[in-house]
């Protein structure tokens, strides 16, 4: 099993089919639009466009898991991330991406990197690379533009 195996339901409806983009790295991030890391969409914003041409995709998950800071209006959250932060990278529809009753993606994430990938707090991030699998993952606190996130 890869991350290619993976859908997400898309924010405007429809399907996020992580096998799209087989062979491209993808960032995984669950975000929220009401957290003390929502500008952190800017930096994801910024990473996405300097890197996209050369194959990077960005999966905003929207996730009302830690403090309820997600909209529960789908459009709300996504016109806040595209108005605000002018996000124009793939966002899924609110989903859980903790414990038993994660996404599945989220669940293949901890299980392929261990417990200490679990998320703790809004915008933990995730790195797929091109072959599917799971390689790498940083915490809130950790911009998507430090040189650790850029270097992987």
């Amino acid at each position: 099993m890869s991350a290619y195996d993976f859908t997400l339901p898309a924010i405007d409806g429809g399907t996020i089919d992580l096998g799209a983009w087989t062979g491209r790295p993808i960032l995984v991030v669950n975000t929220a639009s009401l957290c003390g890391f929502t500008p952190q969409y800017e930096g994801l914003v910024s990473l996405w466009q300097r890197y996209r041409d050369q194959g990077l995709m960005v999966v905003g998950v929207p996730s009302g898991d830690f403090g309820g800071q997600e909209y529960d209006d789908a459009a709300r959250t996504r016109d806040f991330c595209t108005i605000t932060y002018g996000v124009d990278f793939p966002l899924a529809s609110k989903q859980v991406v903790r414990g038993d009753a994660a996404h599945p993606l989220f669940r293949w994430l901890v299980a392929s990197l261990g417990q200490d990938a679990q998320p703790r707090w809004n915008f933990h991030k995730y790195l797929i690379d091109g072959e599917g699998r799971a390689v790498a993952n940083w915490p809130s606190r950790v911009e998507p533009t430090a040189p650790e996130v850029v270097a992987a």
